[in-house]
């Protein structure tokens, strides 16, 4: 890569970043510990929960800090796509620090929120939501198979009560 792309490459991500800063605050929480398989399991349980109180079929995937996959669980019946997509809603919500919901909103909102499509790793769809112990970031849950809506109520369902 010449240092002309690459200058080019640095740019152009600066401009993706520098006016989403507002609309995409980062969440001002650390990062803390792993999350353990055993609180992973813990957090994935009311998503499920949700679920299936509203008959609907969801994966969902439970990732550390860094984004690594910790515990993933799939309802029978679940469409297939929604196995690495619960995954990566999972580490984007993790590696930026906030629900995939906010990058979802602002692509919706078009101008310069369609410079989150030129982010690596956003994933532009709700059903993210970092997962939190004592106000820092352990990990962060994913969950695909309904709607965006549905998928976002399932992970609020975990985010809310995971402690």
């Amino acid at each position: 890569m010449s240092l002309r792309s690459t200058l080019r490459t640095i740019v152009a991500l600066g401009i993706v970043a520098f006016p989403l800063a507002g609309a995409l605050a980062q969440m001002p929480n650390p990062y803390g510990t792993s999350i353990s398989l055993e609180n992973a399991k813990k957090a994935a349980a009311p998503a499920l929960a949700e679920a299936v109180k509203n008959n609907w079929t969801m994966a969902v995937a439970v990732v550390d800090p860094a984004g690594n996959l910790v515990y993933y669980e799939k309802m029978d019946n679940t469409q297939l796509g929604s196995a690495s997509v619960a995954i990566d809603k999972a580490r984007s919500a993790a590696l930026f620090k906030r629900p995939t919901k906010a990058f979802q909103d602002a692509l919706a909102a078009g101008g310069d929120g369609l410079r989150i499509l030129r982010l690596q790793g956003a994933t532009p769809i709700d059903g993210g939501v970092p997962l939190l112990i004592e106000g820092k970031i352990v990990g962060a849950i994913g969950v695909s198979g309904g709607t965006s809506a549905q998928d976002g109520q399932c992970a609020k369902a975990a985010a809310d009560t995971f402690k």
